[in-house]
């Protein structure tokens, strides 16, 4: 058992909260195994009626996974054990997904990359004033993994692809706007939302609309149109030439602040986002999604940008990597096919 999670029960209610502050409660694979196997426990308990997930201390809910782990994997392991992480990780997300009783997820504070694979399963997710949610894997040559393709590219008006490729953070409000999240408090009344909950686990949806809290406006809504019109293509070339012409025939400044946002971006990781949206959009089920996705981790772990973009921006902080390739144009279709091509039978991923 790892100190990195704490697991209890009230009542009827199973609780599991996050607790390694320092490092904004990323997971480990220990603290994966650990919620798989409490999950796995309540899920065949007929005294446990939901379960509770939130962080214990700190600013975070959870940053994401153990990326310094994943890093130092690709450079001396040859990814052996960052894939089990991903292997693993994401045996989690789907156990999560298709869970037999409510979850409630606490997203209060930073929800990440792998913070944003455990809260999204939830059936109940509670944003407040401190939500900072996003999916900032195009930063580090990594992709929105940990079933952000089905997450994602489920979302109206291309906004899984806006947040996909810019890494944008939402505040909660935009969270319960977008749907990311089903309910909003503002952090003084999680404590009571929660007693709510554990005396009265069969009536979740009741006690949350009980609960006086209403968000202010999303920001984000001022720019859905804008959204929605330039990054209608699952082309990376014809949303970069949307935001130029723009930027150039309207002297648009959110465009160009856009179109700069992407020039930093890995263009591999670019092209395989916008390619993961457009496949997982047409699966029937979040399992195929995990499959693919796991494919593609299996690769891009490996691939240059990976660990040149964690050095650059998680380790040495100079915030200037070198991407391979160096443009859109030079990422082919045919790196795209091998990066999404099937494992090999026995390595595929396969759900708990």
């Amino acid at each position: 058992m790892t100190d990195d999670i704490l697991i209890h029960t009230h009542g009827r209610v199973g609780h599991i909260s996050l607790n390694r502050p320092k490092a904004i409660h990323a997971l480990t694979l220990d603290m994966c195994h650990a919620m798989s196997a409490a999950l796995a426990k309540w899920a065949d308990d007929d005294a446990i009626e939901a379960v509770i997930l939130d962080h214990a201390e700190g600013r975070g809910f959870c940053a994401g996974g153990d990326i310094n782990l994943l890093r130092k994997s690709a450079l001396e392991d040859g990814g052996v054990k960052g894939r089990q992480f991903f292997h693993d990780e994401y045996q989690l997300n789907h156990q999560m997904m298709t869970y037999p009783k409510p979850i409630v997820a606490f997203m209060d504070g930073i929800t990440m990359g792998g913070g944003v694979g455990i809260a999204l399963p939830a059936k109940f997710r509670v944003a407040t004033e401190n939500t900072r949610f996003a999916m900032p894997e195009t930063g580090i040559g990594l992709f929105p993994d940990v079933g952000g393709g089905w997450h994602l590219s489920r979302l109206g008006g291309r906004l899984g692809q806006f947040l996909a490729l810019t890494g944008a953070r939402l505040d909660g409000a935009e969270c319960l706007w977008a749907g990311l999240a089903t309910h909003y408090l503002p952090s003084e009344m999680l404590a009571d939302a929660k007693a709510r909950i554990i005396e009265k686990p069969g009536r979740i949806s009741g006690v949350m609309a009980e609960m006086p809290g209403s968000p202010p406006k999303a920001r984000i809504e001022e720019n859905a149109d804008k959204i929605a019109k330039h990054f209608a293509s699952d082309r990376l070339e014809d949303i970069l030439a949307s935001l130029e012409a723009d930027v150039e025939n309207n002297g648009s400044e959110w465009a160009a602040k856009e179109r700069d946002t992407l020039g930093t971006k890995s263009p591999q990781t670019l092209k395989v986002a916008l390619r993961l949206l457009a496949e997982s959009a047409k699966l029937n089920s979040f399992e195929d999604n995990m499959r693919m996705e796991y494919r593609i981790g299996s690769r891009v772990l490996l691939r240059p940008d990976f660990a040149e973009g964690v050095r650059a921006v998680i380790v040495d902080k100079t915030h200037d990597p070198k991407w391979t390739p160096a443009t859109p144009e030079e990422v082919s279709e045919e790196l795209l096919d091998s990066i999404f091509a099937p494992l090999p039978a026995d390595e595929e991923w396969k759900p708990l």
